[in-house]
């Protein structure tokens, strides 16, 4: 174990730029619109998330603003460079400066964003990020009925830690919480693959990966 750590700072909330997204500090004015745009009607978004679906753009405006004004997270909007437009939001949350911990969760992407290069590489800015910063673990927690949330972590390179029973209670049902984590030692690896996935050269002119991903994180 690293003698003599030091905590890193909170993260602050800045614009985390990649090849194919962007990451803005959520903001209700100026990400609403294309947000709704983009996820009214889909209520499958919100299957496992610990919110109903917004009925209108007035309670979805009520719910990021309940998110910008959240004690002890990071909430970020996810940016399509393809056109400009917001698609989704994402949090760093359970940030634990003292132990250098934080997780990326409340994944809201709408079907558009959903299994494109830009959903991937967000999850890739965020570890990024948090790991530049001095923390030492980046989570990935989910319900243990949510077969996809799983197959995802396990994509991106996190490691299963096995499952806390009876965790929560969400929607007035059970959660038994999957747990999955990247350490700071595993990152270059992991971020390599990320890296390397994402390259316009691993896709082919409809847009088709020539590797996976989880290829490139189980050859690191």
């Amino acid at each position: 174990m690293t003698l003599n750590w030091k905590a890193p700072p909170f993260p602050p909330a800045r614009v985390l730029e990649g090849r194919y997204c962007r990451l803005e500090p959520l903001d209700t004015a100026r990400h609403l619109d294309d947000i709704w745009a983009a996820a009214a009607g889909h209520d499958a978004i919100w299957d496992w998330l610990p919110a109903r679906p917004p009925q209108d753009k007035q309670a979805y405006r009520a719910l990021l603003d309940s998110m910008v004004a959240k004690a002890g997270i990071v909430p970020l909007a996810v940016i399509d460079k393809a056109d400009g437009k917001a698609k989704g939001h994402l949090w760093i949350m359970e940030i634990r400066p003292e132990h250098g911990v934080f997780e990326v969760g409340w994944i809201t992407y709408s079907p558009s964003l959903q299994r494109t290069r830009a959903a991937t590489e967000a999850i890739y800015l965020v570890g990024d990020y948090g790991f530049s910063l001095g923390y030492r673990r980046y989570e990935w927690k989910c319900n243990d009925l949510n077969e996809p949330s799983k197959r995802a972590a396990l994509r991106f390179g996190f490691k299963p830690e096995g499952v806390f029973r009876q965790h929560m209670v969400v929607k007035g049902e059970n959660r038994d919480t999957a747990w999955f984590s990247i350490l700071d030692g595993e990152w270059p690896a992991r971020a390599r693959a990320f890296r390397v996935w994402l390259a316009p050269e691993n896709f082919d002119t409809q847009g088709r990966q020539k590797a996976a991903l989880a290829d490139f994180a189980e050859a690191g």
